[in-house]
């Protein structure tokens, strides 16, 4: 059995060496392609092998045909819509992601910005306090329970909105959960938004939702860019000039936002995705890839399958 791992942002050296090690213990032999430029390098690469690691990589029809042995995609990371599911469930692949491995990074990093905004960029100017203040989390996954976590610790009051989540498991950890999304956002100071991008999501965080924060509302985007509904957000923060919208996303429009906002202090973005960019994430989620695509070539173990 051959495993590509293939990452044009590399994982950290020692990730890549526990990944090895893991796999060539399985008497699996591996294949490295990083910092790649050209599609057809990876188009090359997959031809012959039988799994294959990813992060942020594009796993499109393109790829899927040329993979030829293909049984396997694992996602080192939570997201997953850098893969065509229907085209690898057509053709028999499973892909899997590795929840929760990145989560408290990403959590750590809504606590940064948080922060940031409550303290006017650093600045010199008096800014506000999180403890007593009113945080809403909007979907309440790993990253979600772990901003719970942190949230905790500054004392802060905590409600979330997610019709999945245990109600009674939620309010044990210090949650007040909320019936409606109207009433996340007209209840808190600050809303941190962990939803995937779906069809239903695409687009709704827009300026009615946001429009409801109490005064000084700070939004929090460590998601997805496509849940945001930028235009209608541009021009509620053109007439609302209290809010605040932090992002580790790049926005489509993210030329609009930082020209008319930044200098203000009421936007921020992240040069990069950041969320899971810590030594800690990149390690637990390529050694938990790697675990998982011994799992499924040894023994058929597809406890993460994300495709049907």
């Amino acid at each position: 059995m051959k495993v590509l791992i293939a990452t044009e942002k590399p994982f950290a050296k020692v990730a890549v060496e526990g990944i090895k090690k893991e796999l060539q213990e399985a008497n699996f032999e591996v294949a490295l392609l990083e910092k790649y430029s050209a599609k057809t390098e990876l188009l090359d690469a997959v031809k012959d092998a039988n799994a294959i690691i990813i992060r942020s990589d594009i796993v499109d029809k393109e790829v899927l045909n040329a993979a030829k042995e293909l049984k396997l995609v694992v996602r080192a990371g939570a997201g997953y819509d850098n893969v065509d599911l229907s085209e690898a469930s057509d053709k028999g692949v499973c892909v899997m992601n590795t929840p929760g491995q990145n989560s408290n990074a990403v959590a750590e990093l809504v606590f940064g910005m948080l922060i940031m905004a409550a303290r006017n960029n650093y600045n010199g100017t008096a800014g506000g306090e999180l403890k007593g203040k009113k945080i809403g989390i909007h979907a309440c996954g790993h990253v979600g329970r772990n901003v719970v976590r942190i949230a905790r610790g500054f004392e802060m009051d905590i409600y979330a909105f997610d019709p999945f989540a245990n109600g009674e498991e939620m309010k044990k950890e210090g949650v007040t959960m909320v019936n409606s999304v109207e009433e996340l956002y007209s209840t808190c100071n600050f809303i941190s938004l962990h939803l995937p991008f779906t069809p239903e999501t695409g687009k709704s965080i827009n300026a009615d939702l946001v429009n409801r924060m109490p005064e000084k509302g700070v939004l929090i985007n460590t998601a997805r860019k496509e849940i945001i509904d930028e235009e209608s957000l541009i021009d509620l923060l053109g007439k609302r000039k209290d809010l605040k919208f932090y992002t580790d996303i790049k926005p489509s429009t993210s030329e609009m936002f930082t020209k008319l906002f930044a200098e203000e202090g009421r936007y921020f973005e992240t040069p990069k995705k950041m969320g899971a960019q810590t030594a800690e994430a990149n390690i637990n989620a390529g050694l938990a890839a790697a675990k998982q695509t011994v799992e499924f070539l040894k023994d058929g173990i597809a406890k993460f399958q994300v495709n049907k």
